[in-house]
C-alpha cells in the first residue's frame, strides 16, 4: 500500500500541481497513510496533543449539562439525537454517559470518526449499536400502519465514518475539528492574492515545495472583503476555509430543527494577519513538528480558524449565530466552580484518608484549572448556532 507521501507524489506528477486543501486532506486521511487513520492524535499516553476532553472527566461532565439545556430547549424529544463530529476514541462521549444526564432515556448518540482505528478504540469504551439505531430507532404498535419512535429506550450509542445522510432533530457538536478540515492557503503580492499550490522538486528527491498561482476569483474576491480595511504586507498568508464551508453546508442540510455547537481555536483575520504564518501548525508527541511539507503523515496539520470565515459558512448553511464567547466563560455558565468547589470539599473531607473520592475531588480542581486557562484551552472560542422554526 502507498503512504499518504506516495499517493501526493504520484497525484502530484499524474495531475500537476495540487491545491494546500487536497494535500492536507490526503496527509490527515489518506486510508493507509493518513495521519489520523492510522489512529494518531489527541491523548496523554502514546498522544500528539491534549484536547479537553483528554483532561479528564470533568469536561464530559459539562457538556452533559449543555446536552440537557438544548434538550429542554427542543421540548425534550424522544429520540433525541446528538451527532458528535470528530468524536475520535470516544472518551467525549462515554465521559457524557458516565454522568448519566437527564436526556439520557432520550438519548441517542452518534459518533462520527473517519479513523477506523480511532472507531475501535469507541468500541472498548462504550456499548455501541447500529447507526441506525441511534437514528431513532422504531417499532411496531398495534393499530398503527407505520412503526412509530421507541421512546425510553436510550441512551444508545453508535459510530459511522461520515455525517449520516439523513435528516433529524437535535444537536450537532464538535470539539477541536473544524481546524483540522482542509483548507487552503493564500498570499497577498501586493495587488491580489495568490493561491498556494504543492508540487514536488524532482531534482530533490521529491521533495514538496510550494508554488504560487493566481487565486480563483471567487476566493480574491472573499479575501478582498475579509480584509477591508486592514494595511496588508506583501507575502501575508491567509487560509481558505473550503472544508469548513463544506462542512456547514451538510450539517445544514442534516438537521432540520436544532443546535450546532463548535468548539476551536478562532481569531479574527486581523489578528490572523498579525500572526505571520503562525496561524498554521503542525504537532507530533506533544510538542511542533516540522513544516507542513515534510514527515507527511506523521504530525497533525492545523490552523487557527478565521471567525469570519466560520460566521459566513454557517450563515450559508443555514444556521444563525446565538452567541460566542471563551471556552472559561462557557464552561463557567455551565456551573464549573459549583463542581470544582464540591471537588475542594471532598478533597478537605477526604485528603488524610487518601480515599479514592478525596483524589477525584482533587482531580477535579486540577482539571478545571486546564480548562479554563485564558492562555491555553479556555481561550478557545464556542460557537452556538441554532437551525429550524
Amino acid at each position: 500500500m502507498a503512504t499518504a507521501a506516495e499517493h501526493l507524489r504520484h497525484l502530484i506528477h499524474r495531475e500537476g500541481p495540487i491545491s494546500f486543501d487536497r494535500f492536507v486532506e490526503v496527509a490527515l486521511y489518506h486510508p493507509d497513510g493518513g495521519f489520523f487513520t492510522r489512529g494518531r492524535g489527541a491523548g496523554r499516553v502514546g498522544g500528539d496533543f491534549i484536547t479537553s476532553p483528554q483532561v479528564g472527566s470533568l469536561f464530559g461532565a459539562l457538556v452533559a449539562r449543555a446536552y440537557d439545556g438544548w434538550w429542554d430547549s427542543l421540548e425534550q424529544p424522544d429520540p433525541f439525537v446528538v451527532v458528535e463530529a470528530g468524536a475520535g476514541d470516544g472518551r467525549l462521549a462515554s465521559d457524557v454517559a458516565r454522568v448519566k444526564p437527564r436526556c439520557a432515556g432520550a438519548l441517542r448518540y452518534l459518533l462520527v470518526e473517519r479513523s477506523p482505528v480511532l472507531r475501535d478504540a469507541q468500541r472498548e469504551r462504550l456499548p455501541l449499536e447500529p447507526a441506525d439505531e441511534a437514528l431513532g430507532g422504531f417499532r411496531r404498535v398495534w393499530g398503527e400502519d407505520d412503526p412509530v419512535p421507541a421512546t425510553g429506550s436510550g441512551p444508545v450509542f453508535a459510530t459511522i465514518d461520515e455525517l449520516p445522510a439523513v435528516t433529524f432533530d437535535g444537536v450537532v457538536f464538535a470539539n477541536e475539528l473544524l481546524d483540522n478540515l482542509p483548507f487552503a492557503v493564500a498570499r497577498w503580492d501586493g495587488e491580489r492574492w495568490q493561491e498556494v499550490l504543492v508540487g514536488t522538486d524532482d531534482a530533490d528527491g521529491g521533495r514538496f515545495v510550494e508554488l504560487l498561482v493566481p487565486a480563483r476569483e471567487e476566493d480574491d474576491a472573499a479575501l478582498r472583503a475579509r480584509v477591508h480595511g486592514i494595511d496588508i504586507a506583501p507575502g501575508a498568508r491567509l487560509p481558505i476555509a473550503r472544508g469548513i464551508d463544506d462542512w456547514f453546508r451538510r450539517c445544514g442540510e442534516m438537521l432540520r430543527d436544532g443546535w450546532c455547537c463548535v468548539i476551536d481555536y478562532a481569531a479574527t483575520t486581523a489578528e490572523l494577519l498579525t500572526r505571520g504564518d503562525g496561524w498554521l501548525r503542525t504537532y507530533a508527541g506533544h510538542g511542533r513538528g516540522l513544516s507542513p511539507l515534510e514527515a507527511v503523515g506523521e504530525q497533525d496539520i492545523t490552523a487557527d480558524v478565521a471567525i469570519e470565515s466560520l460566521l459566513q459558512a454557517a450563515l450559508a448553511g443555514g444556521w444563525r449565530l446565538i452567541e460566542q464567547q471563551s471556552q472559561a466563560d462557557w464552561l463557567a455558565a455551565l456551573g464549573i466552580d459549583e463542581l470544582v468547589e464540591a471537588g475542594r470539599r471532598k478533597w478537605r473531607d477526604g485528603a488524610a484518608a487518601g480515599d479514592l473520592e478525596a483524589l477525584a475531588g482533587r482531580s477535579v480542581v486540577s482539571e478545571a484549572a486546564a480548562l479554563t486557562d485564558r492562555a491555553g484551552l479556555g481561550a478557545h472560542r464556542v460557537f452556538l448556532l441554532y437551525k429550524g422554526h
